[in-house]
């Protein structure tokens, strides 16, 4: 490693029990992304051979045997997720196989949507006041806020999801944050031809569900926004994996997160050319909560009433993230450490007020 690398990490000092980030002259920029309810199981092992065949919840079996049925789960991951088992897994870091003893767990006890997105986004669990996936706006200031509200970061944060309820999440009138999800259209006097066609096609192509839109919708219109403004942090939830879960359609779970991986690969080869984010982005992937397994049609459901619906996973990658690969090491992490982290890597402080958790420990040093 030479000189001129070194001097362009971000450097992680400990001092007693507390992680500071000196920043350098780059601070990196940041893109948070979440995938809807999708089990550690799935990413880790691949398809469910309790599942891929049963006709129950798979339309079309054989297909689906011959898509992403492979022996060996290894072989069944990469057939799932090639981005991030033959990519990701070189560069970056991937926590929460818990065969192998690696945890990530939820501090929240709902175990459903808001109340995850709420501990993700602001490092820390509310239950007292987001007990429910009601469209109220959040009364804890997310990351977004916090970094809206910085002159740094002024006018650079945006949000892209495919649920309705993220307006509220982000908490969007409060914090000035852009969000765009649901079934919203882009805005603003200077759209770019892709997002007038975007804008055109979403209203004339239907959803599955009444409150959630299609992902290509959400990733078409994030990616556009990155183009065109390139936000310093941006934050992107993608939903179907969750929703066809509910559904109980096991088939179209495994082909959205199969997708969803395609479309997170083409986020990481845009910011590796466009010299804004080259080199200079951390991407953090994660899910809001876990689903069933035991007994085996609590897979289509989550919440504190559903065993093991807060075991969850998490994915680090991009500017000098240390390139562990996959963890497999007795090793404890919490959902509620996503947001300092972020916030520190941006340098910016999370709420003293409040107690957050740890900041992870992901760069190289």
């Amino acid at each position: 490693m030479n000189k001129i690398s070194i001097t362009a990490f971000v450097m992680v000092l400990y001092l007693g029990s507390h992680l500071t980030w000196a920043q350098d002259a780059e601070t990196p920029k940041v893109v948070l992304i979440t995938l809807d309810g999708l089990r550690w199981q799935e990413l880790f092992s691949g398809a469910d051979p309790l599942l891929v065949t049963n006709k129950e919840y798979v339309h079309d079996t054989t297909d689906l045997k011959e898509r992403f049925w492979r022996e060996n789960p290894k072989d069944r991951r990469e057939a799932l997720m090639p981005f991030v088992w033959k990519e990701v897994s070189k560069m970056g870091q991937i926590y929460g196989n818990r065969n192998l003893g690696s945890k990530v767990d939820l501090t929240n006890q709902m175990w459903f949507s808001y109340p995850g997105y709420n501990e993700i986004l602001t490092g820390k669990a509310d239950d007292a006041r987001i007990d429910s996936n009601d469209k109220i706006p959040n009364p804890n200031k997310t990351i977004l806020e916090i970094a809206n509200n910085d002159a740094r970061y002024k006018g650079k944060i945006a949000a892209f999801g495919s649920w309705d309820v993220f307006p509220y999440i982000v908490n969007e009138e409060r914090s000035g944050v852009p969000v765009n999800a649901g079934f919203e259209l882009a805005t603003g006097n200077s759209l770019t031809e892709r997002e007038k066609f975007l804008n055109e096609l979403q209203p004339k192509v239907p959803s599955p569900w009444g409150t959630v839109r299609l992902d290509a919708f959400t990733h078409h219109y994030a990616l556009e926004y990155m183009k065109k403004a390139h936000p310093e942090l941006v934050y992107i939830s993608y939903g179907e994996t969750d929703d066809f879960a509910h559904d109980g359609d096991y088939e179209a779970y495994l082909k959205a997160a199969n997708n969803t991986d395609a479309l997170i690969k083409q986020l990481w080869d845009y910011t590796q050319q466009d010299t804004f984010y080259k080199n200079k982005t951390i991407f953090i992937i994660t899910t809001d909560h876990g689903r069933g397994t035991e007994p085996l049609k609590t897979w289509t459901g989550h919440g504190s009433d559903v065993k093991n619906a807060g075991q969850v996973w998490l994915v680090a990658f991009g500017k000098d993230i240390s390139p562990k690969g996959e963890i497999d090491i007795n090793k404890q992490l919490y959902s509620n450490q996503i947001a300092p982290t972020i916030l520190m890597t941006l340098g910016l402080k999370p709420d003293a007020s409040k107690a957050h958790g740890k900041p992870l420990d992901l760069i190289s040093q």
